[in-house]
């Protein structure tokens, strides 16, 4: 297959940069998700909302709410232009007839909730399900554009990239460019390459690494993993957001319990009915920076020996309201018998977002021509050391539309000739892959990954780290080489190589900044800015 440009990913910002490419009739542009429905996505499960700007706010407002959240490692340019081009965007894709209904105050105005370390009240949603509703609205859009093929069940396994793939030896001495993807077909289980003159990684977060969190099963680090193993350069990986609040019942991935309900007035508790946060962040409580709440339920936690703590917002609104402005998580909880009118919400902290990953431009162009990076898999530099909340939806449109603008001003794409790029080769494919193991392998990840380099870090729960996860890593890639090709097996490779590098990111930082907190950081050591890591 080939096509002008491959958009790995269709949540928001793969979504936005398809949308902005569609206005070119004359451009073909291919979409693949691994999802069976192109809604399923990281994008689609954001509860909160999407930061805007509020009644009484501005550019310089929200620029500085991010720098401080960021705790001195944001890239003032990329949040210059967020705070700029972020609330405009926003009113040009998502504000108006046919998009999402955001919410309306009392005289008909847009409402604006009040979310954890912002100073103003600017954040837009639809309830609680603000990300499905933006979702829903933009593939509506999507679906309509004839130049657009969505590919749902694909799953990429490696990026096309020149000389590497290339079939002519000669091209050794040519300059690195990506060229497309090798993509797995989960009906028919094959391998083919998909040839395009531009591709754009849009794959989302991490989260599924660890034991628990609050991503879908799909958050695996896929992009990052084959952006890594092409070459591109890779950065502030250690730096990975727990969200303070999801859903205290069993298994890997949690219900998330929004950000908004503590704006809107809950409290934290831990299990003998005692508010902590004023002992942990005075000035702000409840509304601290996520970093600093996860923490401190985690200390809480182990101070009394307690696995979870309780969310109270039953005591501080009144029942209708929460019925009315947190539908899905008044019903998530009703099925498993918690009535969030009545009672305390069960929460603990989860693995949330990836505030680093394939470093790029104000374009979203990656240190690979040819290959841009947008949404949750990329470092834009806006997050710096610790994401202020409700503003990952932004970054994805900023983004996403920004990457559409500059492929739509290249003009003709050029990309390899038929027979320039080999076919998969399977001649020394042995057997099937194991499902039994290939879990296992993926618990013991989840396992060394929440219990070594968690929201507590330390050189000796690292060290111990990167060995085990250094042995696991050579055992998959010979598993992966003779083993046939399913998507469990692709999700374990890449999963097991991004743990790695976050392992290894954390170890040598050993400064902590937001939310890659070092136990045994030494005061007046210099401050190490994040690993570094260029792939191949």
């Amino acid at each position: 297959m080939r096509t002008d440009v491959l958009i790995l990913g269709c949540g928001i910002s793969g979504a936005t940069a398809a949308l902005g490419l569609s206005d070119d009739r004359e451009r073909d542009v291919v979409v693949v998700t691994r999802e069976r429905e192109p809604i399923e996505s990281n994008s689609a499960w954001a509860q909160g909302g999407i930061a805007g700007r509020g009644d009484d706010d501005s550019s310089a407002l929200l620029a500085e709410d991010v720098l401080r959240a960021g705790a001195g490692l944001s890239w003032a340019p990329a949040v210059q232009l967020l705070a700029e081009e972020g609330p405009r965007l926003l009113d040009e894709i998502l504000v108006g007839p046919g998009r999402p209904a955001f919410d309306r105050g009392v005289g008909g105005g847009l409402a604006f909730g009040l979310e954890g370390a912002h100073s103003r009240r600017r954040i837009l949603h639809v309830g609680d399900r603000t990300g499905a509703a933006i979702m829903e609205a933009l593939l509506a859009r999507l679906v309509e554009r004839p130049n657009v093929r969505i590919l749902t069940g694909h799953t990429a396994v490696d990026l096309i990239t020149f000389p590497h793939h290339a079939t002519d030896p000669l091209r050794t001495y040519g300059p690195l460019a990506c060229h497309g993807a090798y993509v797995y077909d989960h009906a028919s289980g094959a391998v083919g390459p998909i040839v395009a003159g531009r591709t754009i990684l849009a794959t989302g977060g991490l989260g599924q690494i660890f034991l628990n969190t609050s991503n879908p099963p799909g958050a695996r680090g896929d992009g990052l993993a084959m952006a890594y193993r092409a070459g591109a350069r890779i950065t502030n990986v250690e730096y990975v957001q727990f969200h303070p609040t999801t859903l205290h019942l069993p298994g890997t991935t949690k219900f998330l319990i929004s950000e908004a309900v503590r704006g809107e007035g809950a409290v934290l508790i831990n299990l003998r009915g005692e508010r902590f946060m004023e002992r942990h962040a005075p000035e702000w409580k409840e509304l601290a920076p996520r970093d600093v709440v996860a923490r401190a339920i985690y200390w809480e936690m182990l101070a009394h020996d307690e696995t979870h703590v309780l969310l109270d917002i039953a005591s501080h609104r009144a029942p209708d309201f929460l019925r009315e402005r947190f539908p899905q998580i008044h019903a998530h909880c009703l099925t498993h018998g918690i009535d969030v009118t009545r009672q305390p919400i069960p929460v603990v902290p989860a693995a949330h977002y990836s505030c680093g990953g394939v470093l790029v431009d104000l374009w979203g162009q990656s240190s690979i021509p040819g290959l841009y990076a947008i949404g949750e898999v990329s470092c834009t530099g806006v997050h710096g050391a610790n994401r202020l909340a409700s503003t990952s939806l932004l970054e994805g449109l900023v983004w996403g539309a920004r990457a559409a603008e500059h492929v739509r001003g290249l003009g003709a794409l050029d990309a390899p000739t038929d027979g320039t790029v080999p076919p998969w080769d399977v001649s020394d494919l042995r057997f099937d892959a194991d499902p039994a193991l290939v879990q296992g392998d993926l618990q013991t990840i989840r396992n060394v990954m929440w219990h070594y380099v968690g929201l507590v870090r330390n050189e000796h729960r690292l060290n111990r780290a990167i060995r085990e996860l250094s042995q696991l890593s050579l055992s998959t890639e010979d598993f992966y080489r003779l083993a046939r090709l399913n998507d469990g097996l692709l999700g374990l490779r890449n999963a097991v190589q991004v743990a790695f590098l976050v392992a290894r990111a954390a170890r040598r930082n050993r400064a902590s900044r937001g939310c890659h907190f070092r136990e045994d950081s030494r005061r007046g050591m210099p401050l190490f800015d994040g690993g570094q890591f260029t792939g191949g």
